[in-house]
């Protein structure tokens, strides 16, 4: 989260430019055009979950702390937690949680959905990272050009009625059909061998 001995220091007209650029900058995470995964392996509060909230994917540890508590300052979350989080574990449920500033557990995040995967932590400290990289492993191999346009397919398909979702959906796969990567994937499939895709 901020750093509140600063931003107590902070004129009302920078605090506004601070939250601006916070805002911006965990927009541009968001809107990466790779899969992004959050791991979470010790304290998410405030903007440490607002940034979390807009990777693809989280992941915590069972022990990792994580809330928005800005209501406990007289403010609300500002980068996008108050649009992030509803969209995330449904809109009763985030209010709850942004009124009470109640900070959840790994294992409370992982039953309420705002988290995908909850590990216990290891004597390293590093349990939720260690998850985090074998997902990343997990999606390395597939073809890149997919990756990107069904993350977009995804995000702006979430926003929009089912119809135009699939209208999306179609114009996302159409720009898959003449890549270079989609006939290597079937050639791939053929002769029984892994694919080497080239993002083209």
């Amino acid at each position: 989260g901020a750093d509140l001995k600063e931003r107590a220091k902070m004129h009302s007209s920078e605090v506004s430019s601070f939250v601006s650029r916070a805002r911006a900058t965990i927009n541009e995470l968001a809107n990466l055009p790779v899969p992004t995964i959050a791991a979470i392996d010790g304290t998410a509060l405030g903007g440490g979950l607002e940034l979390a909230l807009a990777c693809d994917i989280r992941v915590a540890a069972s022990s990792a702390k994580m809330g928005l508590v800005e209501t406990k300052l007289a403010i609300i979350p500002g980068a996008g937690g108050t649009q992030r989080l509803p969209r995330t574990i449904g809109v009763s449920l985030a209010k709850e949680l942004i009124f009470s500033a109640r900070i959840v557990d790994g294992e409370e995040a992982k039953s309420i959905g705002l988290i995908s995967h909850v590990v216990e932590q290891n004597e390293a400290g590093d349990a939720a990272y260690r998850r985090a990289l074998a997902l990343a492993k997990e999606f390395l191999p597939q073809g890149p050009v997919a990756m990107r346009v069904a993350k977009l397919a995804i995000n702006q398909g979430m926003e929009v009625d089912l119809v135009t979702g699939l209208a999306i959906e179609e114009a996302c796969y159409a720009q898959t059909i003449p890549t270079k990567d989609r006939i290597e994937g079937l050639l791939a499939f053929k002769e029984k061998r892994p694919p080497r895709y080239k993002g083209e």
